[in-house]
């Protein structure tokens, strides 16, 4: 009986009242599912969730900001979503993707900038050794897993006193050893050309012999390539196989350098009879000796260049001095815990890299195809003006397109109690239009007359009705295919479509 209740005042309600309740619903509706779509299209964020996060301890976090990109190998796996202080440490909380995971108890963490010494910082993540145990999301790691980038200031405090004083001694040391007059004795030793003259003078004569030789070494190079194709690769595969092989054979290689030692050691013992030979060696160097003189008189800017440089090398313990802190840290940051990583990590990376660009350039050709159908046929007909008579809007059609969508949503959204301003009347008196025979493969359609009631006279087709249906040529470039004619003569048509 309540039932029957229910629905005897439900069906007391008017309908009008019953289609503004509908309403109502469906705008609120609406609106919530506007608010969740823009929600995403922005923030691209599930609210509530945060997936995997990831804490690091940093001595210093100064340089790191929210939204910095946290990366594995240099891919961006993560960003950082807060910073806060930690007693005298900052604490960096991370929100790792999936492709970052797992993460292990013993990775590490470092701060480090995209630009060298300074520039925009990122979190490096090195995620750990597998056979460590798996962290779960909210783990922290300790400052001891971490480390802080190393400022410019930092690198010149490594340029003490002691450094400087050295680098100061060797540099006199090797002016002396440059500017000094040899002794009769230590004359007596040397070829008859560089007889009397100091060491910065023996070698400016050097220069007089460069070209020549450097013309042979063009040549050398030149046949290490090979006469055929993947000579040179091939070369290089030999000569990493014979490394491979002195690397499993380290005990023989250790005994191979004893045996070197122990054949210098006789060249050593044997010096009076070694000099001997060595002054015999002019006589059969002689051809040498014109070659290189060929090369001096074809290098002679190498002696300007020689002038030229003396006021570097003047300025070289300035530069030296501030070279050797970079130096010790380039030393540092090629170690296996730094780039060393990195480069490890790219070399078993780079075949995958290689087979990916390799299975690509398929991707490429038909992604070159799509632009210039795009700029070739689809842009232009776009931005074509259509001529309509009176009706003609005097812009590009693709714009038409968009105005007649803002015009349906303009003249639909107002609306009453009876439902929308905007009414559509389909009659049934008029005239009857016929279509022809319908070409539809596979449906019930096909070859069917279709029939409708005009309640007004067609005026005309537009574009032209054509007589037959054009061919379909679907293997057919779309940047090869003309642009059509909009305003040409089959714009516009008779009404019966004999045209």
């Amino acid at each position: 009986m309540s039932g029957r209740r229910f629905w005897r005042r439900r069906a007391a309600i008017p309908v009008s009242e019953l289609g503004r309740g509908s309403r109502v619903r469906y705008a609120l509706v609406l609106i919530l599912v506007v608010i969740v779509g823009v929600y995403f299209g922005f923030t691209k964020h599930i609210p509530f969730k945060h997936g995997f996060q990831l804490k690091a301890q940093f001595n210093s976090a100064v340089n790191i900001h929210s939204k910095s990109p946290v990366r594995v190998a240099g891919v961006d796996v993560g960003k950082v979503a807060g910073i806060k202080r930690d007693g005298n440490t900052g604490l960096v909380t991370m929100e790792i993707e999936g492709r970052g995971l797992p993460i292990h108890s013993d990775a590490t963490v470092k701060i480090r900038p995209r630009i060298f010494l300074e520039g925009n910082w990122f979190v490096e993540l090195q995620p750990g050794s597998p056979s460590a145990k798996t962290v779960s999301s909210g783990y922290t790691i300790p400052t001891t897993q971490t480390a802080d980038p190393v400022q410019l200031d930092q690198v010149l405090n490594a340029l003490n006193t002691d450094t400087r004083a050295n680098l100061q001694k060797f540099l006199i040391y090797y002016g002396e050893g440059l500017t000094k007059h040899p002794d009769a004795s230590e004359d007596a030793e040397q070829l008859p050309e560089v007889r009397g003259i100091n060491a910065a003078e023996a070698l400016n004569k050097t220069y007089r012999r460069s070209p020549e030789a450097l013309r042979g070494g063009a040549i050398i190079n030149q046949a290490i390539t090979g006469t055929e194709s993947h000579d040179f690769s091939k070369l290089i595969a030999s000569v990493g196989k014979v490394t491979s092989a002195l690397n499993v054979h380290e005990q023989q290689l250790g005994e191979l350098i004893v045996n070197f030692n122990t054949f210098f050691a006789a060249f050593a013992a044997q010096r009076a009879p070694l000099r001997a030979t060595v002054h015999e060696l002019p006589t059969s160097l002689r051809g040498i000796s014109r070659g290189l003189t060929a090369l001096g008189r074809s290098f002679p800017p190498t002696r300007a260049f020689a002038k030229d440089i003396l006021p570097g090398v003047k300025a070289t313990p300035e530069t030296v001095a501030a070279a050797l802190p970079w130096i010790e840290q380039v030393r540092l940051s090629l170690q296996p815990s730094e780039l060393g990583g990195v480069a490890k990590a790219l070399g078993e990376a780079t075949p995958s890299l290689a087979k990916l660009s390799g299975e690509q350039v398929p991707v490429f050709k038909q992604t070159e195809a799509f632009n210039k159908c795009l700029t070739k046929v689809i842009y232009p007909a776009g931005n074509v003006k259509l001529q309509d008579g009176t009706s003609t809007s005097g812009v590009e059609n693709y714009k038409e397109f968009w105005y007649s969508l803002v015009g349906l949503s303009g003249i639909g959204q107002s609306f009453d109690g009876n439902g929308p301003y905007t009414k559509f009347l389909v009659g049934n008196s008029g005239q009857t239009l016929k279509s022809r025979k319908a070409t539809l493969p596979g449906k019930k359609l096909d070859g069917l007359e279709l029939l409708a009631r005009s309640p007004l006279p067609p005026q005309g087709t537009r574009p032209a009705f054509p007589a037959e249906e054009p061919t379909y040529q679907p293997l057919v470039p779309c940047a090869t295919q003309s642009l059509p004619d909009f305003n040409g003569p089959l714009s516009n048509g008779p009404a019966d479509g004999t045209k």
